[in-house]
């Protein structure tokens, strides 16, 4: 896992100010190796030529929205990376940034990652981050469903425009992405002021460190503060509004150790079942007869592929499923995971 180049995908709704984000996260001294894949609607425009201006080794997909139709051109571009490397046409190639379009779902390009055998040896996903606008993120969650798929599906995000607002849109613009996707480690940018390490630090194995984050990663403190903070009525009492108001969030934790072929039938059933309502999917897993723990990932109907860590983080065994659902209730997680597993 640590020998793969990592991959971020930079998403975000339109106007939101992911590339020029991206560009200020360029000029850092250690983002050198990074090469960059920007999808844009249209014509070529200024934004691209902003961040051609910061980096060489740059391909544009010219399809419109990273969406089906350009897997291929995403492929191409990725391999034609790694080959550039290996020809050393590119003197270094630490990290890869994905930058799409404000339009897109972030699932297919994470599909075109999992799915590609020659991709998927070579590249790994570091996260998903996702830059959010405080002054219109109500009126973007409540009108636009792509809005509300790239924050759900964030493991960053980045409050932008904060220079711009008040201090009570910051606090409600925070407040209604915690409630959309409390997982999700929360951050702002200002001109002149960037998030430190914007894009490292989101997977659970830390190849500097050697060692894995389950509390991090998992982010359960966080699920079960929103949770609280819901059954309350929130800090400002805003309800959410139209698309966002049918995503939820899930913690499952299990005491028992599971059989692998259990767990695996019921995740199948899962996701043949209700997949394309399932945003995203992470957890350890105690397996039956295994002394470390299982990594789970998946998104929508498909699974990344199987990994464990060389050993338990820490002192909790239990297994820890989190699901990312939309218009799913608990008790369909509960009752498979019961049904095949025989457990509560």
């Amino acid at each position: 896992m640590t020998s793969r180049i990592p991959v971020v995908l930079l998403t975000g709704f339109l106007g939101s100010g992911k590339t020029s984000l991206l560009a200020s996260v360029l000029r850092e001294s250690h983002m050198a190796g990074c090469a960059v894949l920007i999808n844009e609607v249209g014509e070529i425009g200024l934004d691209h030529l902003l961040v051609q201006q910061l980096s060489e080794d740059i391909s544009l997909l010219e399809s419109g929205c990273l969406c089906c139709s350009v897997r291929g051109d995403l492929a191409r571009s990725l391999r034609d990376l790694f080959k550039r490397r290996l020809s050393r046409e590119i003197k270094a190639l630490d990290r890869v940034v994905i930058e799409t379009s404000g339009l897109a779902d972030p699932a297919p390009v994470i599909h075109t990652l999992m799915r590609d055998f020659f991709l998927a040896e070579r590249f790994r996903l570091e996260g998903v981050v996702a830059t959010v606008d405080v002054r219109n993120v109500h009126w973007q969650l409540g009108q636009h469903a792509e809005a509300v798929k790239q924050v759900a599906m964030a493991d960053r995000l980045v409050l932008t425009k904060c220079d711009l607002a008040d201090s009570l849109q910051i606090a409600e613009a925070r407040e209604r992405v915690a409630a959309l996707n409390p997982t999700a480690q929360l951050g702002r940018s200002e001109p002149g002021k960037m998030p430190v390490g914007l894009l490292e630090g989101m997977s659970l194995y830390d190849p500097v460190s050697k060692t894995a984050d389950a509390v991090r990663w998992l982010g359960e403190e966080a699920i079960r503060e929103q949770a609280r903070l819901q059954a309350s009525g929130g800090v400002f009492g805003a309800a959410p509004l139209l698309h966002d108001e049918s995503i939820n969030t899930y913690l499952l934790r299990f005491s028992e150790p599971i059989a692998w072929g259990d767990f695996s039938r019921a995740m199948d059933t899962l996701q043949s079942v209700v997949g394309d309502r399932i945003l995203r999917i992470k957890g350890l897993l105690n397996v039956r007869g295994e002394d470390a723990p299982r990594v789970v990932q998946a998104v929508q109907h498909e699974r990344h592929a199987d990994s464990s860590l060389p050993a338990w983080p820490d002192e909790d065994h239990d297994s820890r499923l989190v699901f990312i659902v939309r218009d799913l209730p608990r008790s369909v997680f509960d009752k498979a995971f019961a049904a095949f597993c025989s457990v509560r």
